[in-house]
């Protein structure tokens, strides 16, 4: 055997109770798992690992990230390997890199730098699905990637792709032309399709035209992946919306960042698990993801009402320069509410920059909206709009909107999954991006009780590898794939802080992909064993 951890108590993904064992591997698998109580001959290794005190899992997936540039521009990415991250699924919130063409590409850059940098750093080599999995293969000068990678379709960049930036319905050859491209981007490898529909120009998409390329995506068995229309006036509505619609296309549905935020929704999230148990009764293919935090995260920009976004980053620009129509702009956000900000007036003391992309404007980073603009003896529109021109439309934000007890109610229930939606851009992004897992874990398994550490594992490890349809990832069995976390259930815990965003995690010292240490003894090596996974058939 390659390796073997001895005296480790296997906590296996399924939600069963822990035991302990023996674990060894070969070849990047795992080869032979001796419980204690089993008699014959202890496995041996060219490596011994002792696992007294230590406990073994699966890799934890991360069902929502946005790590789509990072992970061929930072080889380390401890953000998320230093959390026993092995497999992140990207291409989230309708928006990411592929399929583009040349005016796409620089549109979609210039809309998500906020999200990802505006990629000068990067070759943009490809322009299909399959070609960018292929670069992230190949990444490093062809020795991969940090973590794994999995694909969604981003139902906004098709869009884009399609027809532009206009608020209108697709007529019936733009929406052959959607079909066309969701179908092909499942078939070079992608698991489902992504949407942001809060986001332009992907909002702009009616539920015929979801219905539509879900019934795609359910032909492939894949999944739909929605950021909906609301998560503040009108959630209980998004979410049946996209109950509904998946249902009549026949498709699998998994919530992205399924949270109940503003106060319009404080201690409602009975209402939204009543839902989905129904529909879940009803035979419905429903899963979910969240972040243990109450702050959301995301752009700016993205607060605008849609309108004001119709036409892309060049549009939004030049109306934010008019003064009768920035005028307007304000009034929606202040007044009406946004569907940019979910339909609630925006309050600019919740809005905390994070981020920037002039290193002019760091002296924001870490306020809110509303308290640069009392140093500065304005009105918080005014700093928000100088902010948006001057930067380009890249500023990140901290929206501090959520409840605690929603988001416990929500990752009790069973269908529940961990998703980080990690920006890593910005001075102090949201502590998210590196502390997710080890939170669940050390917060909210070990401190709080609200799952068991079996159960909790089990909700980051075997249920979203089932979802993605992995038929050897995601639990501790043998002929499984090696990637595995070892880490302390006592002392494991998010180092991550709104203070000090970038600090990594504790009480977790062993991190293997494929077999292979990209975590050991607590420090990132040199290996680079992370790869696509790729959507397998039904």
């Amino acid at each position: 055997m390659d390796t073997v951890v001895r005296d480790v108590r296997v906590i296996d993904g399924s939600g069963t109770p822990s035991y302990r064992a023996d674990v060894a591997l070969d070849n990047g698998r795992i080869a032979e798992i001796r419980r204690e109580t089993d008699s014959g001959p202890r496995p041996g290794a060219a490596r011994v690992v002792d696992g007294a005190g230590l406990a073994l899992s699966p890799g934890f997936i991360d069902m929502h990230a946005h790590s789509d540039l990072a992970l061929l521009r930072d080889p380390g990415h401890e953000a998320k390997a230093a959390q026993g991250v092995t497999l992140e699924v990207i291409g989230q919130d309708g928006l990411s890199y592929a399929p583009v063409d040349d005016r796409t590409l620089a549109e979609v850059r210039a809309q998500i730098t906020g999200w990802n940098g505006d990629g000068s750093d990067i070759d943009f080599g490809w322009r299909t699905v399959g070609e960018y999995l292929d670069r992230l293969d190949h990444g490093f000068g062809g020795q991969g990637i940090a973590v794994n990678a999995a694909y969604l379709v981003p139902q906004g960049t098709v869009r884009m792709l399609a027809l532009g930036w206009e608020d209108r319905t697709a007529t019936p050859g733009e929406l052959a032309r959607m079909r066309q491209l969701v179908a092909e981007g499942l078939e070079q490898g992608a698991v489902g399709l992504s949407s942001g529909l809060t986001y332009t120009p992907g909002m702009y998409a009616d539920d015929a035209e979801l219905t539509e390329l879900c019934r795609v995506v359910a032909r492939y068995g894949g999944y739909y992946c929605p950021h909906h229309r609301s998560y503040g006036a009108g959630a209980l509505e998004a979410y049946a919306e996209m109950v509904g619609l998946t249902r009549q296309a026949g498709c699998a549905l998994h919530l992205a960042h399924a949270t109940m935020n503003f106060g319009v929704n404080k201690g409602r999230a009975p209402e939204l698990l009543a839902l989905l148990d129904e529909a879940l009764a009803a035979g419905a293919d429903i899963t979910l993801d969240t972040y243990p935090y109450t702050p959301g995260c995301t752009t700016l920009v993205a607060m605008l009402p849609s309108w004001a976004s119709e036409g892309g980053p060049e549009a939004i620009l030049a109306r934010l320069r008019d003064d009768a129509t920035a005028e307007r702009i304000r009034h929606v956000m202040e007044v009406e509410g946004a569907d940019g900000c979910h339909g609630v007036p925006i309050e600019w003391d919740t809005i905390e920059i994070s981020g920037v992309s002039d290193p002019a404007l760091a002296d924001h980073v870490g306020r809110t909206v509303a308290a640069s603009a009392r140093e500065r003896g304005e009105a918080p529109w005014t700093t928000a709009r100088r902010l948006l021109l001057r930067d380009r439309l890249g500023p990140t934000i901290l929206q501090h909107v959520g409840h605690e007890e929603n988001v416990r109610a929500i990752m009790r229930h069973p269908v529940h999954t961990g998703g980080s939606d990690g920006i890593l851009q910005g001075a102090k992004p949201h502590p998210r991006a590196y502390g997710t897992f080890p939170r669940y874990l050390g917060t909210y398994a070990r401190e709080l009780g609200v799952l068991s550490l079996e159960e909790c594992v089990a909700h980051l490890t075997g249920r979203p590898a089932a979802r993605l349809r992995l038929p050897d990832r995601g639990l501790v069995r043998e002929g499984y794939r090696a990637d595995l976390v070892l880490f302390d259930p006592d002392t494991v815990a998010a180092g991550s802080t709104f203070e000090a965003p970038r600090t990594l995690p504790t009480g977790i010292p062993h991190v293997l992909i494929d077999g292979r240490f990209v975590i050991e003894d607590g420090r990132r090596t040199d290996v680079l064993a992370g790869r696509t996974v790729r959507r397998t058939r039904p």
